[in-house]
């Protein structure tokens, strides 16, 4: 991996702040520099997702978390579009819903793991329960939890146990053959100002904006404090974050590309090799075909 994007993995062997990284970190790349890239990019992904399919070994679980119009959907949409739908699958996951509120806060995004094989990308994921609950601690007390029926129990015990909850989780799945990919989408304030007019003016992206987005846009220092800790609180050496720059959205895609491909590569995947048996078999069937 070049080194443009190993800076922008946090292992969590130090402390994280988000002022040590650029929100328009670019690198050697111009933005035609960056689009060849990618297209090469995509192509290595697709060649190594098809060993993944066939080597049915693994499964990779795609994370993208970040401010609104920071560029997740754009990312997932450029960055993934050269993979086979068949063994990808995407969950865009939204406020919880009745029947989810029954459960633990893990349950519904355990639901949508991917299989052995497969590629799964969430978009928001159960670090949401760490990010906007913790700029909004009443959304907890939806979750019914024992011993937490008013917001002022949701303390620092509270949270550290949480975190917990979200290392143990990724652990177990990474004891278990799936690799998680965690990405945070750092844009700036003015970057995500820039973008909610351009919502605004632009009548065919005036369904992409919210008003509940400027109320959100309010809180960015809380939001960035919440960040900061989960980053500290869940990188580990296996399931790393990256701190992908997102003011120019070529960039992260591209970086983004790039990272996918060398955690794929680092499986160091093959083809599975056929049984002697089976192997004299694909013999004879050739023989029969080209006798017909």
């Amino acid at each position: 991996m070049k080194n443009e994007f190993k800076g922008l993995m946090v292992q969590g062997n130090k402390k994280f702040s988000l002022k040590n990284y650029k929100t328009d970190f670019t690198g050697d790349y111009n933005k035609e520099k960056a689009k060849d890239a990618l297209i090469n990019s995509k192509i290595e992904v697709n060649h190594l997702q098809e060993r993944l399919y066939a080597a049915n070994s693994h499964a990779i679980l795609i994370i993208f978390q970040a401010m609104d119009a920071a560029g997740k959907d754009s990312a997932i949409e450029h960055v993934m579009s050269g993979l086979n739908p068949q063994g990808c699958q995407v969950f865009s996951f939204k406020t919880p819903t009745s029947e989810e509120y029954e459960h633990d806060f893990l349950w519904r995004h355990y639901k949508a793991l991917p299989e052995r094989g497969r590629i799964g990308i969430h978009n928001r994921s159960h670090y949401e329960n760490v990010l906007v609950c913790k700029v909004h601690p009443e959304y907890i007390l939806n979750e019914n939890i024992p011993g937490y029926a008013d917001v002022k129990k949701v303390d620092k015990q509270f949270w550290k146990q949480r975190y917990q909850s979200i290392r143990n989780f990724e652990e177990h799945l990474t004891a278990n053959g799936t690799i998680i990919i965690k990405f945070f989408l750092h844009v700036s304030k003015e970057e995500q100002k820039l973008r909610f007019l351009e919502r605004i003016e632009d009548p065919t992206k005036n369904w992409k904006f919210s008003s509940g987005d400027i109320l959100e846009r309010a809180l960015w220092n809380d939001y960035m404090k919440a960040y900061e800790d989960v980053i500290n609180e869940t990188s580990t050496p296996d399931s790393p974050w990256h701190i992908i720059p997102a003011d120019k959205k070529w960039f992260a895609r591209l970086a983004i590309s790039e990272i996918i491909a060398e955690r794929l590569k680092g499986l160091n995947l093959k083809f599975p090799v056929l049984a002697d048996v089976e192997s004299a078999k694909l013999s004879e069937t050739k023989v029969a075909l080209l006798a017909e």
